[in-house]
């Protein structure tokens, strides 16, 4: 019997921020193929992502997003859920993990709490690549809104949390080796988005 082809992927959309990064996926995917997008959305990401060999693994709230996650990326597995319930995935199982504008929702302990199992999720020298909102991201939220902590706010009703460079080296203190860093504007919305692009390694050190 003839083996039935995938359909071809949708690229529609996708974003450009992890192309620089996609020879670091593929090295740290060649043991693990398991790439753990965290807040999928509609899988803008996952699209390129699988294209470059991954296997993906996906989550996020919005059961309207995960539909168009699995019509783009019909090879991933997706999941409607909230990022603080248990993963889909055994720990030490990604490869690689993406976490693009998802991390922000919550006070600064639950999202440490939230890094580490991430941290957990990866396999030792797994890698995870994220965007954070920085405190510099004024369209966004940034400054003008009720605070609930320090760089944390309720904007237009939900809480968003803003991170400047000591908050992000807080986030990857442990556990982690930083390979980069970097403050930068993106122009994804109306008007554009500071935002801190961190690619963090899990070291020997971390595993548990």
């Amino acid at each position: 019997m003839e083996h039935q082809r995938e359909p071809p992927i949708d690229l529609t959309h996708a974003d450009a921020w992890l192309e620089p990064w996609l020879p670091l996926v593929r090295e740290r995917l060649r043991d693990e193929p398991t790439l753990f997008d965290v807040g999928c959305g509609d899988g803008r990401d996952s699209a390129l992502l699988a294209q470059a060999g991954a296997r993906i693994v996906g989550i996020d709230r919005s059961a309207a997003a995960i539909d168009a996650a699995r019509a783009r990326v019909p090879s991933g597995e997706f999941h409607v859920q909230d990022v603080r319930a248990p993963f889909p995935l055994a720990a030490g199982q990604a490869g690689v993990v993406v976490a693009s504008l998802s991390l922000h929702y919550f006070g600064s302990d639950e999202t440490l709490s939230l890094v580490r199992r991430l941290c957990d999720a990866l396999r030792p020298g797994g890698v995870m690549l994220c965007r954070l909102n920085s405190t510099n991201d004024h369209h966004h939220g940034a400054s003008g809104h009720p605070a609930i902590e320090t760089d944390y706010y309720l904007v237009n009703g939900e809480p968003k949390r803003f991170f400047d460079a000591a908050g992000v080296a807080r986030l990857f203190a442990h556990g982690w080796r930083i390979v980069q860093r970097e403050e930068r504007c993106i122009d994804r919305y109306a008007h554009p988005k500071w935002v801190w692009e961190v690619v963090a390694e899990k070291t020997e050190a971390s595993a548990r």
